[in-house]
């Protein structure tokens, strides 16, 4: 998929237009962040799980901390046991972000789903019981689909997005983006700060050694390290520990 340069007016409108549907949904969802998203401790918890649901999509009952930052929020959903440490930004810009229940967003991550371009299958979605480490990046624009039990380390980059850069006589801005998609199935664990590109597909069970660059498709039930990311051993029941990979 390859989308083409968007040009949006300056001024208040840029702003607010990236921020929520309308003016009016801006002024409600960032009224009720002030009033409510800095109070600490279990009562700021407590007054969040209820008065949030009047601007984002909540089932059960959803943890938030104080200092999340929230944004076109009506396109957010908290499955039920859900927990967004501080710091957590979240922008939903549709199609929307979906945590599922049991997931733990930790302090600093971001989920951006970041389609001001109007692309069809932009979006994030977390499945069940899976955690994103501190920092942890998501960029949706082409799709981030996400299974349960897949846990991140530390700063780990999920990005579903690439720039053209073909032409030599055009800067590259000018030159739209790729947005092929991310899906990371059922129970793979990511190692800190590995980055995974657009167009990757993590089988079920893998795991990618810290610091690895994942450019192509991994298989699952196997490790994968290194610049680009190559396979180096199959998960098969066996016992034993590949020396020199660090995985945390």
């Amino acid at each position: 998929m390859i989308a083409g340069r968007t040009k949006i007016s300056g001024g208040p409108y840029l702003y607010t237009s990236r921020q929520a549907d309308n003016l009016g949904r801006y002024l409600w969802e960032q009224s009720i962040q002030a009033l409510l998203g800095w109070v600490p401790t279990l009562l700021g918890i407590a007054l969040r799980a209820i008065v949030y649901r009047l601007i984002l999509q909540m089932d059960g009952l959803a943890a938030i901390e104080a200092g999340v930052r929230l944004r076109f929020a009506n396109h957010i959903k908290l499955g039920d046991r859900s927990y967004l440490d501080q710091g957590v930004y979240i922008h939903g810009c549709p199609n929307g972000v979906e945590i599922g229940a049991g997931t733990l967003i930790m302090h600093g991550a971001v989920l951006h789903v970041y389609n001001f371009r109007g692309l069809p299958h932009a979006g994030i979605r977390i499945g069940r019981d899976s955690l994103l480490g501190e920092y942890t990046v998501i960029r949706g624009q082409g799709g981030v689909t996400i299974g349960d039990r897949v846990y991140t380390s530390p700063m780990v980059q999920i990005v579903a997005v690439n720039h053209v850069f073909d032409d030599p006589d055009l800067p590259f801005v000018e030159q739209g983006i790729t947005a092929e998609g991310i899906v990371i199935e059922d129970d793979v664990w990511i190692g800190s700060g590995a980055i995974i590109t657009d167009g990757v597909r993590i089988g079920k069970g893998a795991v990618i050694a810290a610091g690895a660059v994942v450019i192509e498709d991994v298989p699952a039930h196997t490790v994968v390290a290194g610049v680009p990311a190559r396979v180096i051993r199959q998960i098969d029941g066996r016992r034993g520990r590949t020396r020199g990979t660090v995985y945390l």
